[in-house]
């Protein structure tokens, strides 16, 4: 999947429909229930009186003002928010609509009568994140403020080689990214973000797959390499063959079968 509500990405063809509903269990990254939302919120905010302020100081702080209000995050709510919160915010472009694929996937499994269930839970999936010094916290912020203008234009880059099914552009998209960081700050978060995520959400799939057919939906920078998805499957024995893409119904095409 893809983290967009560009209509593109929603727009998914009769046929995998069908293919979704065979299923028993739709497995996603974290499942984005009203429990879960509300822990979000908790986690995201300082609960012990520390200010982002303090953090960030008065000069950052003062220009993340403006930049938050695009969010229409309330000035008394940023003033809580943990710097690593702030970052993962301004790292994509403000939202619209709220319905981003995997949600969409979750509501569309959810109603075909499939058991929707989360690969990580909320404090996994963003531990690493709470852990990392201040000083990377700041590395991170100062990153997706520095790119938060081209933020629009990268997220479109994105799309298109989702749409196209071009997993190494995707990779080479986000490793532009990762390649401003410091070696130390770029390392915590491939090994900490991508390779421990990976390997955590293929044990929780492993034992999915003992109860039944599973749809598992995680994000496309999960599956390349060595430590990705893909192939921590086929070292479990796992025989993977990739499916026509992309999956919307605006530009499916038909692939001819063999002795076609």
């Amino acid at each position: 999947t893809i983290h967009s509500e560009d209509p593109r990405v929603l727009d998914f063809h009769e046929g995998f429909m069908e293919d979704l509903g065979a299923n028993d269990f739709f497995a996603m990254e974290i499942v984005p229930d009203l429990p879960t939302l509300n822990r979000l919120t908790e986690y995201m905010q300082f609960q012990d009186g520390t200010t982002l302020e303090s953090q960030v100081g008065p000069k950052r702080y003062a220009a993340l003002g403006p930049l938050m209000a695009r969010y229409r995050v309330p000035a008394d709510w940023v003033s809580k928010m943990k710097v690593w919160a702030v970052m993962i915010t301004l790292s994509v472009p403000p939202p619209q609509t709220g319905l981003f694929m995997d949600f969409s996937l979750s509501l569309r499994a959810a109603g075909a009568g499939l058991k929707v269930v989360g690969l990580e839970t909320l404090e996994q999936q963003l531990s690493f994140l709470e852990v990392m010094s201040l000083e990377q916290q700041l590395t991170l912020l100062d990153q997706a403020m520095q790119e938060h203008e081209k933020s629009v234009e990268i997220h479109a880059k994105m799309v298109n080689s989702y749409l196209e099914g071009d997993l190494p552009a995707l990779q080479a998209t986000a490793n532009e990214q990762l390649n401003e960081l410091d070696e130390e700050t770029r390392q915590v978060f491939i090994e900490r973000g991508v390779n421990q995520r990976n390997q955590r959400m293929l044990d929780t799939l492993m034992s999915l797959l003992t109860q039944g057919k599973v749809f598992a939906a995680v994000g496309a920078l999960h599956l390349p390499g060595e430590k990705g998805l893909i192939q921590l499957l086929r070292n479990q024995g796992f025989d993977l063959d990739p499916l026509p893409l992309p999956l919307n119904a605006a530009k499916q095409v038909s692939v001819p079968q063999p002795g076609q």
